[in-house]
């Protein structure tokens, strides 16, 4: 089921509605606000991802020698024990 959102839009953005939907391009006004706000999600998702996969790539290309993951995880561990007796 759809909520309704009732929103104020300077008459700029108004007047470009209009105009899409007068024009065909899109059906009414509730659709071109959908596609928009689909379309910005959907390159937000994207722009996350693109963050994580450099992350993963500098990782991977660290030259430094890698950590057994029982030792990473006791190390993870010991930190949040620091933490929480800290706080």
């Amino acid at each position: 089921m759809a909520d309704l959102l009732q929103v104020t839009l300077p008459d700029d953005l108004m007047q470009e509605i209009a105009v899409a939907v007068e024009s065909g391009k899109v059906s009414t006004p509730d659709e071109l606000v959908t596609q928009a706000l689909t379309a910005y999600f959907e390159a937000d998702r994207a722009q996350r991802l693109d963050r994580v996969r450099a992350r993963i790539r500098s990782a991977l290309d660290d030259p430094r020698p890698h950590v057994p993951a029982d030792e990473a995880f006791a190390r993870i561990r010991s930190e949040l024990a620091k933490r929480r007796a800290g706080s």
